[in-house]
């Protein structure tokens, strides 16, 4: 999602089908309404049952290990109708791959009926571990962390292949998470080679339990997590920064406040928190690789997390239950942020990108916001710097079009005909100041 940042006020232009009405949300719901709790824990008990999914266990075995378990994610897009395929690379990285490893992702690939090369990707990460990282042979059931990003991944594959939509949805379960982020980096450097236009990832990582290891219990938020001021670039945006602002608007930043807002309008029972940080403290997950390669890019997991039910050796110390086992999990709060990804990705599967808009409003007590004339409506929206929120710009405030219609040359070329060349449109919105 692009956006202006002039100097103390913010506006961005949104694409006409995320556009906030009651018909579209209708849709939505509809479109989420068959996405199953029960089905779900069907997926992750499957995973469970391949005994470990970690990614140094064995490649061949056809009943157990990370190989036997990629397959058979592999086998369930197929059965939805979609193109799959496996992602792969031979990985060495000291010091959790000391030996070259090949490390594959599961990817199902829903080709958009208009604009195929407009991609939004879902992943969770399909390995496993316990406590000690290297411990290879051990009963690694990861039944949350992650068979519940990877049983997100399905169902949305498998709710959402029944639709069509004009963008294309990638469906993607990722190895690798655990050794080092590897299936992230896999998969956002094959978007990257295939010159996709990536709208978003959303990555659901930890998205199955809704009680802690202190006993507080929280089903009604899932946590979002979103990176600013933007990595990717970040050294040339920086002088932009300093004279315009934007410091809280990375492109994944605004997929953050969309999915807030779009929570509350599906009335499902759960809310984004957004948390204005790339991941948990001083942790990461896949979701990283596609922002490394410019990507936007939002984290999902649970409100509260459960240390003791993660990363850990299947065990009891002193009555207390240790391991990341199926009987922990809850289902029905798997299914609400199930539904909230689905709805995400059916939105922005539909919307074409937004344009990339100029601002012009330095010294003036109005905003003119201008963009390359296209075949859809635009809203334009603002907020002011020290809220968390857009808004749309007030109708009484625009003026509409920006000096009418003109024609203007391509910038490279002088030409106003050929690539880069059109119409130029806008709006000046009256009595809006950048500098508020």
């Amino acid at each position: 999602m692009k956006t202006l940042i002039p100097a103390l006020a913010a506006i961005a232009i949104a694409a006409p089908a995320l556009a906030q009405n009651a018909e579209n949300d209708a849709k939505l719901r509809a479109i989420v309404a068959p996405v199953s709790g029960e089905k779900m824990k069907q997926t992750v008990t499957r995973l469970v049952a391949f005994g470990t999914r970690h990614t140094l266990s064995s490649q061949t075995d056809p009943k157990r290990g990370i190989g036997a378990a990629v397959r058979w994610a592999e086998s369930q897009f197929k059965a939805d109708g979609l193109e799959a395929l496996q992602t792969c690379d031979t990985v060495t990285k000291l010091p959790r791959v000391p030996t070259p490893t090949k490390v594959c992702n599961a990817v199902g690939i829903q080709r958009g009926t208009e604009r195929p090369n407009d991609v939004v990707i879902i992943t969770g990460h399909i390995d496993s571990r316990v406590t000690d990282i290297m411990n290879v042979n051990a009963e690694e059931p990861g039944a949350n962390d992650d068979g519940s990003g990877t049983a997100a991944v399905l169902e949305a594959a498998r709710v959402l292949s029944k639709h069509k939509f004009p963008g294309t949805i990638v469906y993607a379960t990722l190895s690798g998470e655990e050794q080092g982020l590897l299936g992230g980096k896999i998969l956002a450097d094959y978007a990257k080679a295939k010159g996709w236009n990536v709208i978003a990832n959303l990555n659901n990582d930890i998205i199955g339990n809704s009680c802690g290891s202190d006993g507080l219990c929280n089903d009604k938020v899932v946590r979002v997590f979103s990176e600013g001021p933007r990595w990717q670039g970040h050294e040339d945006l920086a002088a932009q920064q300093r004279s315009l602002g934007g410091e809280n608007d990375a492109p994944g930043r605004n997929v953050s406040r969309f999915l807030d807002s779009l929570a509350d309008r599906l009335n499902i029972g759960l809310d984004v928190m957004q948390i204005w940080r790339n991941d948990r403290f001083g942790r990461g997950g896949d979701h990283t690789e596609f922002l490394n390669n410019g990507f936007p890019a939002v984290r999902f997991s649970v409100a509260i997390e459960n240390y003791d039910w993660q990363h850990q050796d299947l065990r009891t110390e002193n009555s207390k239950v240790y391991g990341d086992t199926i009987d922990h999990m809850d289902f029905p709060y798997l299914e609400k942020v199930t539904k909230l990804n689905v709805a995400a990705l059916a939105a922005l599967a539909s919307a074409p990108p937004p344009p990339e808009p100029t601002v012009e409003g330095a010294v003036s007590t109005d905003t003119t916001v201008t963009w390359w004339k296209d075949s859809y409506a635009h809203r334009v929206y603002l907020r002011r710097t020290d809220a968390s929120q857009w808004k749309p710009v007030p109708a009484s405030v625009v003026q509409n079009p920006y000096l009418g219609s003109r024609e203007i040359p391509n910038p490279a070329s002088g030409r106003r005909d050929g690539p880069g060349s059109g119409v130029f449109v806008g709006s000046i919105l009256k009595s809006i100041r950048v500098d508020d």
